[in-house]
Parts: structure tokens; sequence; C-alpha cells
């Protein structure tokens, strides 16, 4: 009989258990209000995204999750006996430990097994009778928990992670502690995975992953058998993966039967229906307060206390009325633009036989490319591929031509870019903006303010205003910059491009750090930008709103599609495939030929050569084996009162005559 493990009953058709329940949740950081009434409900299966803006919540919602955070009222209820999957930081492993070391800790209680197994395997060598049958039963219950545990199937399993998150041999064997902060958050995103929790709780799983590998964990989610929650800003991967949307909006939570798309439809739905509630309501209220008003000046007039008494019922009514706040049509989202600016020529960036290497390692050979105006080109390519190294080589050139302090932010040096070989031409009045992944700022030491000022000195009363559309306001204008987050770095940075004189965006992974809300209200200002861009990006949401054109680096070599980025994967795919018949094609004419090229004569003999070969050799290798087969009957007479060591001598006793019957009939069939 199937043993009913809750392994096995979560994955029965039809049963859904409820793994996650929480009932008007609310939590406080003093007299901060974070969380208030959240209300939801989590089944085996659902796979659920977590989105709002950045600080509304979410994180902290994980945490009291994961037991991490305390929480001020309502309820949380988790599945008795279920295990929880997340991330909170990068823990510190002992120096020596490598990345195949912390992937294998996934396997902890499954090893703690095993040692109790080899533990009990070295004492039944040692002892006898009852003592004995007690220890195999012991170890019979260990191996049944072990197996049951995935014990003989680890590294099967590691070699998916790592297949699919793109581990080779060699970077398994490098030291954890060596690895950039990205590496060690995608380590630690395998071994979550390979944990195989009952909750998942993934935040921004997509991070530092290249499409592949993305594409990967889309589809290892839409198989996993638990409940997963994912907080994401890639909505593009929202909308493969998740099943429901869960907004958190001031505190609140609000619930979305569909993917991202979806949600973004339902939520414009909801807006206008509240709208036009609100309105129903405004304006029975309205007329409510109008016969109030009728009430009294008729009791007034008459001395009539009848009046007085319905005006006042109908004002107590009003008060007992469910209020309907105005919807806010906007959001609250920030609404950016660009300056305008003098058009550049035609040709805007011209790339002939460039190559380019560091330490012998050659990261772009003899490319060609071409950027014209208003071209909105997106770089794309495996992390590490070159990408970010081929746009500091045309930034190094556009400074060599114009000087430092022609672009905005220019602290780092890029004179290391220099191209080895060919030519790197910009066109002419062609003016950048760049957009680092990781912005600095040349003095970290100012404020906001100071910060924008420098490059646009008006009053503060206007500097305010503009700021304020980047979601800097009131107290944020006079914080540090070297205090700002990733994101408030980012839009401070948008923030002086949009107000200089640049005809040239060039973005090295501009929704770096942005939430949702930030990343639609850049995709507005870029699409209404009166000038050429040219961006790397790992946001295919993104991609596709911008870019007209996809230029994949690729062993060394760019190639072109014209369209956006479902055009590039669906050509990419068609590019797979005829390779694919091509290399069948090629294979199929190889043997073909061989074919051909035979003499019948000559291959029968070399056929009957080869066969009495095989069987000479399978006669011998039958010797060797019923020679060994002799030698353990001797011992199992020596050994006749050591029933441990009886036990292992008949296993191997029947692993050699399978390997014998299995020789015979190889043998048979060449005769």
């Amino acid at each position: 009989m199937r043993k009913l493990t809750y392994e096995n009953v979560k994955k029965l058709r039809g049963i859904s258990m409820i793994e996650i329940g929480i009932k008007n949740l609310c939590k406080y950081y003093g007299a901060n209000k974070v969380l208030e009434n959240v209300t939801l409900e989590i089944k085996t299966g659902e796979r659920i995204g977590l989105i709002g803006r950045n600080g509304s919540g979410k994180t902290t919602l994980f945490k009291i999750i994961a037991g991490l955070e305390e929480y001020n009222g309502g309820e949380l209820t988790l599945r008795k006996g279920a295990t929880i999957g997340f991330l909170e930081q990068i823990p510190l492993y002992p120096e020596e430990y490598r990345v195949i070391d912390v992937l294998n800790m996934a396997f902890e209680d499954v090893y703690k097994i095993k040692r109790e197994m080899e533990k009990l395997e070295s004492k039944m060598s040692n002892i006898q009778g009852e003592e004995l049958d007690r220890i195999m039963n012991k170890y019979s219950c260990l191996q049944e928990k072990f197996e049951v545990n995935g014990g003989y199937d680890i590294e099967e399993k590691i070699n998916r992670i790592s297949t699919g998150l793109h581990f080779d041999a060699g970077f398994l064997e490098k030291k954890f502690s060596l690895l950039s902060g990205g590496e060690k958050t995608i380590v630690m995103l395998g071994k979550i995975l390979l944990e195989n929790p009952d909750i998942l709780l993934l935040d921004e799983p997509t991070n530092h992953l290249d499409f592949e590998a993305i594409d990967w964990l889309e589809n290892f989610l839409k198989e996993y058998n638990g409940a997963v929650m994912i907080i994401s800003h890639d909505r593009y991967f929202l909308d493969k993966v998740v099943t429901r949307i869960i907004e958190i909006v001031d505190g609140k939570s609000e619930l979305y039967l569909g993917n991202y798309s979806y949600y973004v439809d339902e939520k414009e739905r909801r807006i206008l229906e509240r709208l036009e509630e609100y309105k129903r309501q405004t304006k029975k209220i309205k007329s409510m307060e109008e016969a109030i008003r009728r009430f009294r000046d008729w009791g007034a007039r008459s001395d009539n206390p009848r009046f007085f008494k319905k005006a006042e019922n109908m004002r107590k009514r009003i008060e007992r009325m469910d209020k309907i706040a105005k919807p806010n049509l906007d959001n609250g989202e920030i609404g950016l633009f660009f300056n305008g600016s003098e058009r550049s020529g035609k040709d805007v960036i011209s790339v002939s036989k460039v190559s380019k290497s560091f330490k012998d390692r050659i990261l772009i050979k003899e490319v060609d490319f071409h950027l014209k105006y208003l071209d909105r080109v997106a770089l794309i390519g495996e992390n590490g591929c070159g990408k970010s190294t081929f746009l500091k080589m045309i930034l190094n050139r556009y400074i060599l031509e114009k000087g430092k302090n022609s672009i905005l932010g220019y602290i780092e040096d890029f004179s290391n870019y220099k191209e080895d070989e060919g030519t790197i031409n910009i066109g002419a009045n062609v003016r950048i903006g760049y957009l680092d992944q990781n912005v600095v700022f040349e003095n970290e030491d100012y404020t906001v303010l100071e910060c924008f000022r420098e490059i646009r000195p008006i009053p503060e009363g206007q500097i305010r205003a503009i700021l304020a559309k980047f979601m800097f306001y009131d107290e944020d204008v006079f914080k540090k910059v070297s205090m700002l987050s990733g994101g408030e770095r980012s839009r401070l940075r948008l923030c002086q491009l949009m107000h200089q004189d640049i005809n040239l965006l060039i973005l090295d992974e501009p929704t770096n750090h942005l939430d949702i809300s930030s990343r639609e209200a850049l995709e507005q200002a870029l699409m209404e930008f009166e000038g050429t861009i040219l961006f790397i990006s790992h946001d295919r949401y993104f991609i596709n709103k911008i870019a007209d054109e996809i230029v994949e680096l690729k062993d060394k070599k760019l190639k072109n599609y014209k369209g956006n980025y479902d055009y590039y994967v669906e050509k990419a795919k068609e590019e797979k495939l005829k390779l694919g018949n091509e290399k069948t094609i090629y294979k199929k004419k190889l043997e073909k030929n061989k074919k051909s090229k035979s003499n019948p004569v000559i291959d029968k003999a070399k056929e009957e050569k080869k066969r009495l070969k095989r069987k000479q050799q399978i006669e011998e290798e039958i010797s060797e084996l019923e020679g060994r087969l002799k030698k353990l009957e001797i011992k199992l007479a020596e050994y006749s009162s050591d029933y441990n060591k009886l036990m292992e001598i008949y296993s191997q006793k029947e692993e050699l005559q399978k390997e014998i019957d299995m020789l015979l009939e190889q043998w048979v069939k060449l005769d």
C-alpha cells in the first residue's frame, strides 16, 4: 500500500489544502501603520503575486508569515507542520564552504538520516541475535525514511537546479564567500528551491537572472506542488507564473483572480465602478441635504416640530451611511517627461569591426552596429557577455570627443573601455544622457535638493515641485544622497536627466530598484521622448513597450531583430528549430555518403570479425566472473555464523549471477 504522506496527499487531484490563512492582520512600526486589516487565503498549488509600491509593506508581510516579525492585530494561521522557504538575508558560512556545499545544506535533514544509517551499519558487524534484529528493524525504518525524503535523488535534484540557474562545474567548486552579492543571491535561491518547502516566499526572484534562467524558473514554479507567494516588479514574469494577484495599497489588501494583465484591466474596471458608486452616493447625499434644508425651512415657517424631527432623522441616516471614498484615478502615479532638445543627425552611432577583450578574454569580436535617429534599441544577452562593456565603449568615445563634463554624473573612468580595434563614430549634434545600473553621485554629501540645484539653479519652490513628481516629498528633499536607496538614486538621476539638453539616452538596467508604478511612468516618458534610446534591460515587459529593435550579443557577435521582445522570442525559436533540422539533415547526409562509399563484401567481413571478437570478449568476462563466484561460495562456508556478512556475500553473489546471465544472453544472440 502506498504510504499516505502529506507530500502524496497534496498531489492528489482535486484536493487543495489551506496553507496560509490571514484575517484582519495589522502591523505598526511605532505610530506608523504599515498593514491594516489584511485578509487573504492561500491554498496548495496556488501561485500568488504580491504587488504594491516600494515601502507598501510587502516584505513585512513575508517576514510575518515566515515568523520573523510580530504583528499587532488580527489572525495568522499556517497549516500544521507546513515548512516555509524564505530568504531574508545572505547568511554567513564558513570560509571554506563551496557553492556545492551550500546547495547540499538543503538536504541537511536527509544527510542526518544517512549518518544515523552509517552508525547502525558499523554496529551491525559486531552484534548478533536479538540485538541484531532490533538494529536491522531500526535500520529498515531509517532507510525507508531516507528514500521517502528523496535521499537517493539528491544528485539529480542538484543537477536540475544547477542546469536551470546556469551553475557549471567550475562555479559549483567556487568558494561561496568569494562570490558577488548577485551570485550569492542566486545560489541561495537554488538552495531554497532544493529545500522544496510547502510554502515558498520569493522576494524579487528574477533579480540577477538572465532570460534563459528566468524562463527556466517560470516553468519550475508552474510545476511546483506547494503554495508560492512572489514579490516581483517583473510584470512579464507575473503574467506567466501567477494565478492570482494581491495588491497592497495604503496597508490594505485587494485580491484579483488572475495574472498581471488581468489585474491591470480589472483594477481599471473596479475604479470606474467605484467612481460611479461614489457619484450616485454623492448625488443621494446632496439630495438628502437639500431635503433637510427644506424641512428645517418649513418647520421654521410653520412652527411645526415634525419638520425638524424629519430633518434630524434624515441627518442621522446620512451619518450612518458607509461613505464611499472618491477613487484616486491617477493612483498617485508620478508624471514624468523629458525636456525637449535639438535633434541629432540621422546617424547617431556607427560601429565598424570593433573588438574588445579583458585579460585574454574576448568579449566582442569584429562587430558592426548602426544606431539611427529615433531608434529604440534593446541590447540583450547572457550575464557577463559584455553588454555594459559595449555601452561604455560608446561612452568612452563620446567623452574623448566632447570632454569629461559632457555626461551628467560622469565619475567612472571609461578609458579602459577603448576599443582594441575597429572604429566607433559619434554622429553630428549628439548629446548623451546616461543612466548606470548603480547610480553614484559626485558629491554624496549633497542633499537631494542641492543635487538637483547643481544642474538646474532655479528657485527652491520650483525644485520642490519637480522633485515631488519623482516622489521626493516634504522633508525627503533634505535627505543626503548617501542615505538614498537604490530606487531613490535612480529616480533622482532620472529627474536630473529629464531636465538636461539630451537627444540620446543610454540606459543600463533603468528599471532596477523601481516599483511597477514608477516603471510605468518611466515607460510613458520614454515613449514620448523625442530622441534616440539605447538600453540594456532584463525587464521583458519594459523591453516590449519601448524597443522597436532587439540586438543580441551572443558568441562575441551582435545580431539584429527588427521588433520587440515577443518578436525576438518567436524568431529565436524558429532559428533554433531550423538549426536543429539542418543538423539532422547534415547527419543523415553524412550517413548516406558513408553508406554509398561502402563495399558490401568488405563490410560483411568487418562485421564478422567484430562479432567473433565480441564473442571472445564475452567468454573471457564470463570466465572471470565465474571465478569470482566460486570465491564467494568458499566465503559463505567461512562466515556461516556471521549473519551480517552472509547477507553481504549473498547480495554480491546475486549481482555476479545477474551479470553472468546478461552476458550469456548476449553470447547466444551473437552465436
